[in-house]
Formats: C-alpha cells, structure tokens, sequence
C-alpha cells in the first residue's frame, strides 16, 4: 500500500481554499455595496440563517457582526417553523447564507419573509435557485471546488462564506466609523479589554487625591501623604493648577533635619508629568516604567487641571501589567 504523504494532502486543501478566495475576491460586485448600504440603516436587528456547515459559518458571522456593532443573531431555520419564526420583526434583515441556495429547510423561513415583507439578503452560488429568486439583495457566489476525495465535504465554499462575512462585517465597521472607544465597549473582558482601557477607566479621582498647596508646610504634607496612602502629593498653585509633585521616594532623597521647617514648593519636583485621561493605559505603563516612577498626574487642558492620578496600585488592580 503506498504511503500517504500528509503533507501534501493539507496543502491540496489549502490550495484548493486559496483559489476560492481568489475568485471571492473578484466577485465582490454592487450587490455587495447594497447589502453594506442597506445593514447600516436597519432600525432592527441582523438575523442570520443557515443550514448544515452554513449554519455553523451564520454563526460566526452573527457573532462577528454584533462584536463590531451591528446587532445580530443566528436562527436556526428548522427551529424557526416550530414558534422561533417570531424572533424576527420587519424592523430586521434577514441574511440568509446557502451555497447551494435549495436546501429544503430554508422554505418556510424565506416564506416567511416574502409573506410579511422581512428585507432578505441571500449569499448562495446558484444564480436562479430559491434562496436568490426570493431575495431582495441577491449575493452570488463563485462557484468552487471542494476539497477531499469526490469534492464532498464543505471546505472551500464554507471557507468562502466565512470571509464573506468577515469582509462585510469590517465594511460595516468602517461605514458606522466603529473605533476603539465603541469597541471597549462590547469586550470589557479578556486581552482585549485589557488593550483598549484608557486611563480614565482606571485612574483614582474626586477625593481620594492627595491635592496639597505648594505653600503648605513639610509637616502637613506628610500628614496628607499619610492620610491617602498613596505615597505620593500632587501639588497645587493659587490657581489649582498643578504646580509641582511630591512622592515618598523624593522625600528619602531630600531628607534633611530642618526639612519640617520647609515649605513644600521648597521640597517638590517642579515638572511633573502630566497624561491625557484618553490615552491607552498600557502606553501610560510604558511611560511610569522607562520613567521609573509609581504614579502619573491626568489632567484635562492646557491649563494643567488635574482630574485624576494614575497609580500602580489602580494599574494592579485592573489586572494590567
């Protein structure tokens, strides 16, 4: 018996997945920009469908497509005929993905729509076939070649449906100008929450600043810098501006035994760093550690109003490093 070279087989598949990507990409016509145009604007919600391998792909896209902003969810055609049908409204779109675009299950969903005018896109690769014939947007896919042994098994075509939908989610993306602020929003947890958190989620404010005028006495300063166990003092003029900043590391390095007689604008460091609030929390961490310091000062404006402290305690305590 010969030897299967395994190697080759995957990369057959890759290949063969590859060419399908390729025509996926010449595809992309004015139908595209009509579902992109049309999504945009839905009062309601993006419903998915699909059955098989193209209900898994619908799935995904659904899950993609509410991570960027645009609100969606998978409906299972065949749980769909049993009450599920009322799940979608006529403020919805409904997207429909089928390579074939005959499967016997999706019948009862696409009668549905066209009864009480549901807006239908379809995605399928046959030109005249029901999905497409019943659908206001119609989506045409190429058609390709699967991979495997009698080109049975759903590689290249679900591989297609899925760039498909990645690529009309990014287009969505683009077209609602979804940044990084919208997209915290929705991934609060994990690496990514982690990535996107700005100084203002995290950094101490109101009361808990230890805010001093530079005119205070050494002794009061110490007592201040006490009392917030912090470690540090951000320091204010006449104005409430800041003016200077005092951490207990400056304090061992000052030390002297009339240093109580001082005044604070005497002891302090004159140029403190200030950050905006909107800036990433993890260039904030680049800053405090080629700097080697514990704390940073948030202000907002040119005029040097502190609105927060950044702390390594508060960086901790989000789990950041």
């Amino acid at each position: 018996m010969k030897k299967l070279n395994y190697k080759l087989i995957g990369r057959k598949v890759i290949d063969s997945e590859i060419i399908a990507l390729k025509k996926l990409k010449l595809s992309f016509g004015s139908s595209f920009s009509k579902a992109v145009e049309t999504i945009a604007k839905c009062k309601g919600k993006v419903v998915l469908a699909g059955i098989g391998k193209s209900g898994l792909i619908s799935r995904k896209i659904s899950a993609t497509l509410s991570s960027v902003g645009t609100s969606s969810f998978y409906i299972h055609p065949s749980e769909a005929a049993h009450g599920d049908l009322g799940q979608i409204t006529k403020k919805d779109i409904l997207l429909i993905f089928s390579y074939s675009g005959e499967t016997t299950e999706l019948k009862n969903i696409i009668n549905y729509a066209n009864r009480f005018s549901i807006f239908l896109i379809g995605v399928a690769a046959k030109k005249n076939s029901l999905l497409l014939n019943a659908s206001n947007i119609k989506i045409i896919l190429p058609r390709v070649k699967e991979s495997g042994i009698g080109e049975m098994v759903p590689t290249s075509s679900t591989t297609m449906q899925l760039a498909f939908g990645d690529a009309l989610a990014i287009t969505l993306m683009n077209k609602k100008r979804f940044g990084a602020t919208k997209f915290k929003q929705l991934h609060p947890a994990g690496s990514l929450g982690k990535m996107l958190t700005t100084v203002r989620d995290i950094m101490i404010t109101k009361n808990k600043i230890p805010f001093i005028n530079e005119n205070a006495s050494m002794k009061k300063a110490i007592d201040v810098m006490n009392q917030k166990k912090l470690g540090c003092l951000v320091v204010l003029n006449g104005k409430k501006n800041v003016s200077g900043f005092l951490s207990d590391g400056d304090l061992r390095r000052k030390s002297k035994k009339n240093i109580l007689s001082l005044k604070l604008k005497n002891i302090m460091s004159k140029k403190p760093i200030l950050i905006s609030p909107d800036i990433l929390a993890s260039k904030a961490i680049g800053i405090m550690n080629r700097k080697k310091i514990t704390s940073l000062i948030v202000s907002s404006g040119k005029k040097a109003k502190p609105i927060g402290i950044l702390h390594i305690h508060s960086i901790l305590n989000a789990g950041m490093e």
